[in-house]
């Protein structure tokens, strides 16, 4: 659309938003064996909040489902598995705990990956909505077929 004045010729342009209905999800299951943690977790959580779309929208849920195998094969560098600590409080005095890595990864490998993407979606209502895209199986076994899941590389 143009419009022209005496001096000046102006085009405006308008964003144009997607709509639910248009949002296209897929499924894709990765292998996280011999993956780094943080890295690993950082493209999952891209993947899921669909920043690899080209009609990327921060404020929707238009983001993919993911489920991840293997969960127990994962890696850290450096001496994270005895260094680094998860903290839970149960909201009582006195009921704080702290985890390490190493215990955590032998008892409840799955929860490792999901505190690292949980971590790195948004800490509002749309990241609780996007954390249940996330699926994860410390096996290589996972109940997703019927999905079709297709395979992410990640390098």
């Amino acid at each position: 659309m143009l419009f022209s004045w005496a001096i000046f010729e102006v085009e405006i342009m308008k964003t144009r938003s997607i709509k639910e209905s248009e949002i296209q999800r897929d499924w894709w299951v990765v292998d996280a064996e011999g993956q780094t943690l943080g890295r690993f977790a950082s493209r999952i959580a891209q993947v899921i909040r669909g920043k690899h779309k080209p009609s990327f929208t921060p404020h929707m849920n238009m983001g993919d489902f993911v489920v991840v195998v293997n969960a127990e094969k994962i890696r850290v560098t450096g001496n994270k598995e005895t260094k680094k600590t998860y903290f839970k409080h149960s909201g009582y005095p006195g009921g704080d705990s702290n985890t390490d890595l190493k215990h955590l990864l032998s008892t409840f490998p799955e929860r490792v990956i999901e505190y690292a993407v949980k971590g790195m979606l948004p800490h509002n209502r749309l990241g609780r909505e996007l954390f249940k895209h996330l699926k994860v199986y410390s096996g290589p076994e996972h109940p997703h077929q019927a999905q079709t899941p297709k395979s992410l590389e990640l390098k």
